[in-house]
């Protein structure tokens, strides 16, 4: 996962030490789910959501596999998992103007507003 996090072409992690295999185990096994879509022997592509502050925490494809629905199932899985959770709304982050947010927008997230960083925050509403 952290192979395939490193690769992408967008939303890239200015310092990739500031995301942590210990972070990433604790995201997948305590505080929220992760799941995988696997080709063959290989990853391309995962998802996390964490449950306390309900919220997409990862969804990265690999470059060259987007385009294959491969985004699309992976964003159900999460968002289905934290609506059984309980969840009535979640939230991500992303950079504005990216094929992310194009994404999500697709999907039916809608902007509730910036961070500090300049990332576009996104909601999705159980019952809209």
């Amino acid at each position: 996962m952290s192979h395939l996090r490193l690769q992408v072409r967008e939303n890239m992690l200015s310092d990739p030490g500031l995301i942590t295999a210990e972070m990433v185990i604790e995201a997948i096994s305590v505080t929220g789910r992760g799941w995988v879509f696997e080709e063959g022997s290989g990853i391309l592509g995962f998802s996390i959501a964490l449950v306390r502050d309900p919220s997409v925490w990862a969804l990265f494809v690999l470059p060259g596999c987007e385009g294959r629905g491969i985004g699309s199932a992976l964003h159900d899985v999460a968002v289905n998992w934290l609506w059984a959770q309980g969840a009535e709304s979640i939230w991500l982050s992303t950079d504005p103007g990216t094929r992310a947010e194009l994404f999500y927008r697709a999907h039916g997230w809608c902007e509730t507003g910036r961070l500090a960083s300049g990332e576009v925050r996104l909601a999705l509403l159980l019952n809209p």
